[in-house]
This record gives structure tokens, C-alpha cells and sequence, in this order.
């Protein structure tokens, strides 16, 4: 298999795998792929631990970083002196009543508080100021990509990649975002369709690659519930030069998914994931359940812009995953969650995928064959 993104990154299958967990990362960088860690959940002190590890178990093989630098988030024109003054600052920005909307929508599910040393992290990487310390840390290692997975990265950030040699790629939910990306020199575009977990658009994945395709002039990865090489041999049929996958890694045997999480993952179906802004203040796809219905009634405020609403959130969510409240615990999840049925090593799920597109193209071509003996 070769592309242009299997040439620009020396990689045997153009098949990009983001997640969160290390050990999938580096099994899928070791399978033929590439890696891309979702550097998101992470201080910089823990990154920095988490690229360290990467690079001592990728055996060379290139692996990415992902971050989120929105474009726009509530207090991007704050005049702040430092992250932890931007935390408090934006706190102040939360309505009471929707604190305590959360808190008793967690006493009616019988939720128990943390203790008082076990905070969670409210801001994470939502912002420009929080994430571009994990972009230095990310440059300090022998990492291939930067992807930025919220919209166009600051141009200054692009040029700062370039001068590393490392390679920038961006998420795109329309033609006009991929334009936008490549006007600031992104070298990638990730074309993902709404069937996409976590932040995407409204276009489905079979409409959007190839207008993405038709809009830029750099190479096009096909996103958003792919998760087969029959899907994988679609993306490139419609000029996709390789694929961007997420929510099939949350069930593999090296994902850090709880036993909880995955039995959901392995029961759910297709329809079970919703487009909901109770996470982030975004639209992102999670897993529906009474936590997202919630967001959705007529006793909702509301949910906040980003990054409000998880600061709102964070400690809650914490509280959800340590209590036996399973039927508030969501999380980012694509509609190939339908598909998602056993629990496999990653290198496994790589080169099934690779075969099965392999065979998706034979029987492509027999039927060529067959047509041009008709004729």
C-alpha cells in the first residue's frame, strides 16, 4: 500500500489510530500504522512520561501527538497572567444554577462525593494557553505528526512543527475548514464525517471526503466510523489516502478501558451514540444514556461553551466512573461502536483491516474485469 501519507511518514499502512492509552499507540505504530496519542487528559509532566514511554517501546516506528487548540472558547480574550489564573478566572464564569443542577442530578442517582484531596482536572487542554505547553513538550520528542483536533492550529504553532521536521494535520467537518487548515500549512487534512466519536460535524463521511478531497491539495485521510478495511477501501475509493480511526481502539486488548466501559462497548449498537454538547460545550458523539438525556430536558440550563461546560463537569464525571451509577457514565464513542463486538489485540484489528481491504479491492477489480469482457 502506498499513498503519499505512507511516503511522508515511512509507514507500511496508511491506517492513523488516536487514543489516549500509550500501549495502543505503540502497538499500532509497531503493526504498520501510525500512533497518534491524545495528549488531551495530560499535564505536561505527565506527557512528558507518556512520550518518554512511546519512544522507549515504538521500536523507531513514527507515532503522532493530538491536541485541542479551539479557535474559539469563552475567555480566549482574557488577560491572564498564567493557566492557573485562567482556571479561576473562568470558575467565575460558571452559573450557580448550573452547579447545582449537576450536583442534584447526582443525588438523584445516588453519586457520592469526592473527598476533598480528590479533585479532578477541570481545565485540561481545552485552551491555547493550556495546550500549548503540551505542544512543547510534544516537539521535545522524535514525534512524525502534530494534529490539532478543533479547528485550524495557530499558524505560529505550524511554523514551529515545520522547523522540527515534524508534519501538521488538522480535523476537517466541512470543505471550508479543510481550506482554512491548509491557508495556515497543515500538510494533512483529516476529513471526518459525523459518524465520528467525540467533536465532528453534521456531514456524513461518504459526503465529505470527496469534497474535502476536491477542495485541498494535500493529502485527504478519511474519518469518521471507519473501522473495517471495507470501509478503508471506500474512503480511498472517493480520494482519501488513508484512514483516521479513534473509537475501535477503546476495546482492544492493550486500551486501558474498564471492564465496564468495555462490556458497553462490546453490548451497544450503532444507534446507541448521540451528537451532544454535555461534554465539552461542542458538539461531540458520546454514548447516549440518562447522562446526555439529561442535558436534553426541559429541566436543563443548558450547557456552557467550551471550555465551561467540562470545567462544570470534570469532578462529576470522576464521581460517575468511582460510583456504581453506570447509567450517567458516558463517554466519546463513533457510530462503528455497532460494530465493536470482540476484544482483540491492535495488531490484530490493523491487519484484519489491511486484508479485508486488500480483498474489497479484488473483488472491485473482478468486477472491472468482468464488465470489460462484456463489453
Amino acid at each position: 500500500m502506498r499513498t503519499r501519507v505512507t511516503d511522508m511518514f515511512g509507514i507500511e499502512f496508511p491506517i492513523f489510530a488516536f487514543s489516549h492509552c500509550r500501549d495502543v499507540v505503540a502497538a499500532v505504530s509497531r503493526a504498520g500504522g501510525m500512533g497518534v496519542l491524545g495528549a488531551l487528559y495530560f499535564t505536561p509532566e505527565e506527557l512528558e512520561i507518556e512520550l518518554k514511554w512511546i519512544d522507549d517501546h515504538v521500536d523507531g516506528r513514527p507515532y503522532g501527538v493530538d491536541v485541542v487548540m479551539p479557535a474559539s472558547y469563552a475567555g480566549s480574550d482574557l488577560d491572564v497572567d498564567s493557566p492557573a489564573d485562567l482556571v479561576a478566572r473562568l470558575q467565575g464564569m460558571i452559573p450557580q444554577g448550573h452547579r447545582a443542577f449537576v450536583e442534584d442530578l447526582l443525588a438523584r442517582h445516588g453519586v457520592p462525593p469526592l473527598d476533598g484531596s480528590d479533585s479532578g482536572k477541570v481545565l485540561l487542554g481545552w485552551t491555547d494557553a493550556t495546550a500549548r505547553p503540551q505542544v512543547e513538550v510534544a516537539l521535545r520528542h522524535p514525534i512524525a505528526l502534530l494534529a490539532n483536533a478543533l479547528g485550524p492550529p495557530p499558524a505560529d504553532v505550524v511554523e514551529q512543527a515545520h522547523a522540527k521536521g515534524v508534519k501538521v494535520a488538522a480535523l476537517a467537518s466541512t470543505p471550508r475548514h479543510a481550506v482554512k487548515q491548509v491557508e495556515v500549512g497543515v500538510d494533512v487534512v483529516v476529513a471526518q464525517g459525523t459518524e465520528a466519536g467525540g467533536h465532528t460535524g453534521e456531514i456524513s463521511t461518504m459526503v465529505l471526503i470527496p469534497q474535502v478531497v476536491d477542495a485541498v491539495d494535500v493529502p485527504v485521510l478519511a474519518a469518521g466510523g471507519i473501522g473495517s478495511g471495507r470501509q478503508m477501501a471506500a474512503g480511498m475509493a472517493l480520494g482519501a489516502e488513508g484512514v483516521w480511526t479513534g473509537s475501535i481502539w477503546l476495546a482492544v486488548e492493550e486500551a486501558d478501558t474498564s471492564e465496564t466501559v468495555r462490556r458497553r462497548i462490546i453490548a451497544a449498537t450503532s444507534r446507541d451514540t448521540v451528537r451532544s454538547r454535555s461534554w465539552t460545550g461542542k458538539p461531540a458523539r458520546l454514548l447516549k444514556n440518562e447522562w446526555t438525556d439529561a442535558w436534553e430536558s426541559a429541566e436543563s440550563p443548558g450547557t456552557l461553551p467550551m471550555p465551561l461546560q467540562f470545567m462544570l463537569i470534570s469532578d462529576a464525571l470522576r464521581r460517575i466512573g468511582r460510583s456504581d451509577a453506570t447509567e450517567l457514565a458516558t463517554f466519546p464513542a463513533g457510530q462503528i461502536i455497532g460494530a465493536m463486538n470482540q476484544v482483540k489485540p491492535a495488531k490484530q484489528v490493523v491487519f484484519e483491516m489491511v486484508e479485508e481491504y486488500v480483498e474489497a479491492m479484488e473483488r472491485l477489480g473482478r468486477i472491472t474485469r468482468d464488465e470489460s469482457r462484456d463489453e
